[in-house]
């Protein structure tokens, strides 16, 4: 049987559209930008659980969405197993995200000593970074505590308490834009054996005078909160703070972290 005219072009116009719509389809496919590969790549090793837990949730958010806006990629670890050389040759920054420094299997602390010895990328680290003593049933690092600039932990308040930090180094990359003195609150300030003034380039302080509550626990006239080593080829950063998640509300702990990224990284910010 053979069709009327008008009954031919419906079935031919109704036969076409769904081709056109899959042509159209594959062309805005085609026109659409690829998505941006990222400018460097991040990896935080991050302490699982405990008390620091709430300070590293907030910093993962705070962390994923710097990603987002900058345009570089962050990875998360929660102990050491894939550190190798291999693993670490695909970032340009490591942060220590209050991950302690013990408890690392062999292989990764030699890639970790290389990584930074050799500057194959740079590091942040904070708070639970400079835990060095014996701790856990193992035995501290040495070479861990010299990249620290020689010190042993000694104590800490473990009531917590309000202190106020100032910028020693107002020229210093890390500390662009950063007001001072700045006050950190309800922080567990840590004590060392001694200052690791003589070892690195001290970038800010805490007045421990301005401690409240007041506390015997002090180190004395001098006593470090940030600091970075500059006898390693890799840039690195130690900032102590880092035991509440409410520094994320804290605009000078924000960009102090957002300025050690990118110097660390060796790269600039986008915005």
């Amino acid at each position: 049987m053979r069709l009327p005219r008008r009954e031919l072009c419906h079935t031919a116009i109704c036969l076409c559209i769904p081709a056109l719509l899959f042509l159209a389809a594959r062309a805005a496919w085609a026109a659409a930008p690829a998505p941006e590969s990222p400018r460097f790549r991040v990896v935080a090793i991050a302490e699982p659980g405990g008390i620091h837990r709430p300070f590293v949730d907030a910093a993962m958010i705070w962390l994923n969405q710097l990603a987002a806006n900058e345009n570089f990629a962050i990875d998360y670890i929660q102990n050491t197993d894939k550190i190798n050389d291999e693993f670490l040759s695909h970032y340009q920054l490591f942060i220590q995200l209050n991950y302690p420094p013990y408890n690392w299997t062999q292989t990764a602390q030699v890639a970790f000593i290389k990584y930074i010895e050799e500057g194959r990328g740079g590091w942040i680290g904070f708070h639970h970074a400079s835990l060095l003593g014996e701790f856990d049933g193992f035995q501290m690092w040495p070479w861990f505590s010299q990249f620290m600039g020689g010190i042993r932990w000694k104590n800490y308040i473990a009531s917590f308490a309000d202190g106020t930090v100032t910028v020693e180094d107002k020229t210093d990359p890390v500390m662009k834009g950063v007001s001072s003195p700045f006050p950190v609150l309800h922080e567990e300030w840590y004590t060392w054996d001694k200052s690791p003034r003589p070892n690195v380039h001290v970038l800010a302080t805490v007045d421990e005078n301005t401690y409240k509550p007041g506390t015997e626990i002090k180190m004395g006239s001098d006593h470090p909160v940030i600091w970075t080593n500059e006898h390693m080829k890799a840039r690195n950063v130690y900032i102590f703070m880092g035991h509440h998640a409410d520094l994320f509300e804290n605009q000078a702990f924000t960009t102090i972290f957002r300025n050690s990224i990118f110097w660390a990284a060796k790269q600039k910010p986008l915005h």
